[in-house]
Order: structure tokens, then C-alpha cells, then sequence
């Protein structure tokens, strides 16, 4: 059904496209997906003339400036609640798929060199473990030459998507994790940590930090320089961050199974598998008071799906399989006006063929 469905989602993006508006695309939230909009917003612009305004302020702020309408799109790496979602009036629909990756600035320590487990990283997180040589990280890393030095760990200071996902993780591993910090946008870390604001605040955190642990999307890694690790996965395998790694865990999902996504994609089973995988989703209002502003943002989304995936691929980003992007095609169709007339996107039925 591939082929069928991506004719139709083409034939709706021709339509829906004409000329450029005046009015610019405007998007706001996650920062670890700020390279895949980016990059979508130079290719559209290059393709249609219509300009795309992209603020990286984190997944909180970004879900808060749609829920007031203030910009045509949220971005957000979690999944709104169904609550959220019915009390805001809101859809939200998966973009891609990509990985967290613990990251640190350790003198003579190579990229992916160095070993953690789920237990040790939230004891660090938890200000636990406190220097380099400890024995639980000597323990793991015999071979490698860890320093005599305090541990300085790199946190998010905003409400982050990265950090939700980061916390559900390590809430899977620990229980003591899960009593005290529990899975939130936003936590309260002890004293001594570092936060910065955004993935990039982070990133430059560790990078400019001797001794830092951090931790980013993966497609910051080789753009700031870090140095990433291994993660012990659920079958006990210590694997890199990757694409490879990232899919291993979507094919081993819900998402990848039934077509829905609304399930984090941490602590997947399998051997090839990266454990801290997480989507990255794009919000939109159900029934929007600003129909111009909330239709250029769909004509952009739209036209990413179906000519974005090249730049998916080269921003360490995974594409969405091909059943959940039918299924997010379908999410698309239900948004209205006020009078509750569909934005142009009644081309597409609800009995289209829109599954493999």
C-alpha cells in the first residue's frame, strides 16, 4: 500500500501547496529536533519561495505557544496526554525517531569508549557517584584510563522533551531514580549540577567542561565535537549510539507493530538495540482561530513528509515507518476551522487506503 498512500499524501501536497502566502510558516519547541526543521525550512524555502521561522525553545515552551496559538506549529519529544491533548484541543503526530546519548569530556577517553550502565548513569544523575575512578565506573571500564576527577554533571534547566525521555529511562532501570525524580519535562536536580538552556546550552556545557557528563540528542554529538558512550541495552548488550541502533529499537515497538505512537521507545528489547530511543512529534491545533497560520504550517509539515526524508536521514534523524506516517497523515485531516470546515485537507477520505 506504500505506493498508494504516498501518491495520495503527493497529490495532497501539490494541491495544498500554490502559491506562497505571505504569511510565514512559524514553528517553536523541542531543540533536539531543531536540526530536522532547519533543514526542511531551507529545502521549502528553495522549493516554494514561503519562509519558515523556527524557534528552538524547548518542548514545554513550544507546547505552551500552541496552546495559545501563538505560532502555526508545536514541536515537542513527547507525546501530549490524552488529556492534554482534549483539554487544549490539540493533535499531535510523530516526525522521526532519534536517540539521547549520554555524553562526556574526559581527558585520553575516546568516542564510545567508555562503559555505563542504566543504574550507574542515574546514580551519577543522582549525584550518587561523584568522581571518575569510582569503583562502579572502574568496574565497567578496566581498560580504560578514568581520571581523578569530580564528576561535573551537565543538565537541562528548561522543560525538555530530551529530559522527559531521558528520566523515563532511567525510571525503567531504578527505582530509587523513579521515587525521587520520577518522568517530567522539568526536574528539580540536587545542588552542584550544571543546567543550561536547550540541547545546544547542554552541548556546549559538556564541551566546555572538563570532567562533565551530559546528556543530548544524538545529531549534536559530531556537530559540537562530544564524545559519546556505550549503554548496556535490555538484553545486556553494551551498544553505540546510531541510526542503526535507533531503528533496531523502532522495529522492536509499537510504533513499528501497530502504528501507533504514543509509547516512549526507552528500553526496547533486543541486541542491537540503543535503549535510550525517543520520537520527536509536531502539534497542531484541532480547531485553530488563526486558519491562514495553522495552513501554511500544515502545507509545510505536509510537504516535509513527503520530500524530507533525505534530510531525516542526514541530520541522524530516522524516518518514520511507513505505517505510522499513513497513520499521522490521517491525524492531519481532522484539523478544522471554527465553522469547522477542514483546511483543504478533506482530499484525502477517512476510507482511504492509508495502511500497509
Amino acid at each position: 500500500m506504500k505506493c498508494i498512500y504516498t501518491l495520495l499524501a503527493l497529490s495532497w501536497c501539490l494541491l495544498l501547496a500554490g502559491p506562497a502566502g505571505a504569511q510565514a510558516v512559524t514553528g517553536a519547541g523541542s531543540s533536539a529536533a531543531a536540526p530536522i526543521y532547519r533543514s526542511w525550512a531551507k529545502a521549502y524555502t528553495k522549493a516554494t519561495g514561503a519562509s519558515v521561522a523556527y524557534d528552538s525553545v524547548g518542548s514545554s515552551a513550544g507546547m505552551k505557544k500552541i496552546q495559545q496559538q501563538a505560532v502555526g506549529f508545536g514541536a515537542t519529544d513527547v507525546h501530549p496526554s490524552d488529556k492534554d491533548l482534549i483539554e487544549h484541543g490539540l493533535i499531535a503526530l510523530p516526525v522521526a525517531i532519534t536517540g539521547i546519548s549520554p555524553v562526556v569530556n574526559l581527558p585520553k577517553v575516546q568516542n564510545a569508549q567508555l562503559r555505563l550502565t542504566g543504574e550507574v548513569l542515574s546514580r551519577i544523575f543522582m549525584g550518587e557517584i561523584t568522581r571518575w575512578n569510582a569503583p562502579d565506573l572502574t568496574a565497567l571500564n578496566p581498560d580504560t584510563p578514568l581520571p581523578d576527577l569530580p564528576i561535573k554533571v551537565v543538565v537541562r534547566a528548561d522543560g525538555s522533551g530530551t529530559t522527559y525521555n531521558f528520566a523515563d529511562y532511567l525510571a525503567k532501570i531504578s527505582p530509587a531514580w523513579k521515587a525521587s525524580f520520577g518522568v517530567k519535562t522539568s526536574i528539580k536536580w540536587p545542588d552542584g549540577h550544571l543546567a543550561f538552556k536547550g540541547s545546544e546550552g547542554v552541548a556546549k556545557g559538556v564541551r566546555d567542561t572538563v570532567g562533565a557528563i551530559g546528556y543530548v540528542d544524538f545529531g549534536y554529538v559530531a556537530e559540537y565535537g562530544l564524545t559519546s558512550v556505550q549503554m548496556k541495552n535490555a538484553d545486556g548488550v553494551f551498544v553505540k549510539p546510531s541510526i542503526d541502533t535507533f531503528k533496531a529499537a523502532l522495529a522492536n515497538s509499537e510504533w513499528a507493530a501497530t502504528g501507533a505512537f504514543n509509547n516512549t521507545l526507552t528500553q526496547k528489547p533486543g541486541k542491537s538495540v540503543w535503549p535510550i530511543t525517543m520520537g520527536t512529534f509536531v502539534v497542531f491545533p484541532k480547531v485553530t482561530q488563526q486558519p491562514e497560520q495553522t495552513s501554511q504550517a500544515l502545507k509545510f509539515i505536509i510537504w516535509s513528509f513527503v520530500n524530507g526524508d533525505t534530510l531525516v536521514n542526514e541530520n541522524n534523524f530516522v524516518r518514520l515507518p511507513d505505517r505510522v506516517q499513513a497513520a499521522a497523515f490521517k491525524v492531519i485531516t481532522s484539523v478544522r476551522d471554527q465553522k469547522g470546515t477542514p483546511l483543504g485537507l478533506s482530499l484525502i477520505s477517512s476510507s482511504a487506503p492509508f495502511h500497509q
